[in-house]
């Protein structure tokens, strides 16, 4: 039977975001959340995780776009902010980027998570899919190879025979094209991705009527992206939707609606270890390989 794996991204955004979040995943709305280790939050916040379900999966939200980085990135981030999604994008279809400083920075990122998790992530994403990009995919998957072997990463592209029967059909395609052979290559380091995914949608219509639309043509391990939350950061251009995913969250019928289209909901935990294996020497350099090799495909 498929299985839904319904996922509340950016767990540590903020105190509300992250309070939000784990009272649904309590109330049995979510079970798996991805989390921001680079935001000054993060450290207090993971200890609302030791509350949540032992079945909700945890993961690692790499966040690569409009938010301060953990490690000095000159180059990427002049300012001290990284660039948004669609300047990064640009550079990373022309693989001009500092890949040094990026391997740097999701190194931090996983290290952070471990340092306050104890072990590392279920899973690995990427905020506003920056993990999927040429350039920064190869050196995602070659740490999550080292670090985390037996998690899952998350592919934001779709059949198009399922993406039509979701709402936003043009935002998923677009992400399907920027994140294309991102399937391919997970599995040449035999890492495991979802089968299919959904969510996308313009953060201002009505999610309760758009919801039961996001596990059209699910199958497999289908994969919902929400972003649930409360309050406001100052700089959040979807507050609004936060407040609105989370109330319609809590009313929804979730698991009944699951099964009604074939798949099982909330379901076991499948990826969650008590323990973090450590790294050999020889694990330590191939992150350190494929940003040599990223930067030898960028020059020439």
């Amino acid at each position: 039977m498929s299985r839904l794996i319904l996922c509340a991204d950016d767990f540590a955004y903020s105190r509300g975001v992250s309070e939000t979040i784990v009272d649904l995943a309590k109330a049995g709305k979510l079970n798996a959340i991805s989390c921001m280790t680079g935001m000054p939050g993060w450290h207090e916040d993971s200890l609302l995780l030791r509350t949540v379900p032992p079945h909700v999966q945890i993961g690692l939200h790499l966040t690569l776009t409009g938010e301060r980085p953990l490690t000095p990135m000159p180059e990427l981030a002049p300012r001290g902010v990284l660039p948004d999604i669609n300047t990064l994008q640009r550079r990373a279809a022309r693989w001009n980027l500092p890949f040094g400083e990026i391997a740097d920075e999701i190194r931090a990122q996983f290290a952070a998570f471990v340092q306050a998790m104890g072990r590392a992530p279920d899973f690995v994403d990427g905020h506003q899919h920056a993990h999927a990009l040429p350039g920064i995919r190869e050196i995602v998957l070659a740490e999550v190879a080292c670090r985390a072997p037996q998690s899952w990463v998350r592919a934001c592209s779709d059949r198009l025979s399922s993406m039509v029967q979701r709402p936003f059909l043009g935002k998923a395609i677009g992400s399907s094209f920027h994140t294309r052979g991102f399937r391919r290559a997970a599995a040449a380091y035999g890492i495991a991705t979802n089968d299919s995914f959904g969510g996308h949608y313009d953060f201002a219509r009505d999610y309760a009527v758009l919801f039961h639309r996001f596990l059209r043509g699910g199958r497999g391990m289908h994969l919902v992206m929400c972003h649930p939350g409360a309050g406001a950061r100052a700089d959040d251009t979807i507050a609004g939707a936060r407040c609105r995913e989370a109330e319609t969250l809590i009313k929804l019928p979730i698991a009944d609606m699951a099964a009604r289209a074939g798949m099982a909901f909330p379901g076991r935990a499948e990826g969650r270890r008590g323990s973090v294996a450590r790294r050999s020497e020889g694990q330590f350099h191939c992150a350190a390989a494929h940003v040599a090799a990223a930067s030898g495909r960028a020059a020439g």
